[in-house]
């Protein structure tokens, strides 16, 4: 299965078949347009060879930064995303010997998965609720109480977040979602 996230076949393609591209599209997916975050990890990929969390961890900071800061910038912030993304690649190294899918694949509940995301570098609460709602939504991965942890992300039917997105009209649900939380926030 091919994830539609980034909207953009090529990008699609890295997110549907590299664990650590996906996990890194989450992370940059925060003050940025959503297809433009999971876009991300191609434009890395492209330009820096590799998406090993090993050799992204083993970087050079400086050098690392400006792969992601040429333009078009895989995030609105490069620098600081540069330095969360070896960050999480670090403890994809340290903590799962750089077998990114290892966090989810072996997890044994719900909890035990969220858990381990909330652990992550730049992963609050919220932003691993949307990640274990994308991985059992569109990827299967469904630890026993796996909807719970991800409260309302989880829900059937619902369009909150990027767990829902398969296509443009997907896209613009979630999208449309999102105007109206901001809308009810402000009056």
């Amino acid at each position: 299965m091919t994830l539609q996230i980034a909207q953009d076949e090529a990008a699609d393609e890295v997110l549907s078949t590299n664990a650590f591209a996906l996990l890194s599209g989450m992370l940059l997916d925060q003050q940025f347009p959503m297809e433009r975050a999971f876009a991300g990890p191609a434009k890395i990929l492209d330009r820096f060879g590799t998406l090993d969390p090993l050799v992204i961890a083993a970087a050079p900071p400086d050098e690392f930064a400006e792969i992601c800061a040429t333009a078009p910038a895989v995030h609105r912030f490069p620098s600081a995303m540069a330095t969360r993304l070896q960050d999480l690649a670090r403890h994809i190294t340290e903590v799962y010997s750089g077998n990114t899918a290892a966090l989810w694949q072996s997890a044994e509940s719900g909890t035990e998965l969220i858990e381990r995301l909330q652990a992550l570098p730049g992963f609050g609460k919220q932003k691993a609720q949307i990640f274990v709602a994308l991985l059992g939504k569109q990827l299967d991965v469904r630890p026993v109480g796996w909807r719970e942890v991800a409260g309302h992300y989880g829900d059937e039917g619902s369009f909150r977040s990027v767990a829902d997105v398969r296509d443009a009209a997907s896209l613009s649900k979630v999208r449309s979602f999102k105007q109206e939380q901001k809308a009810a926030k402000v009056t």
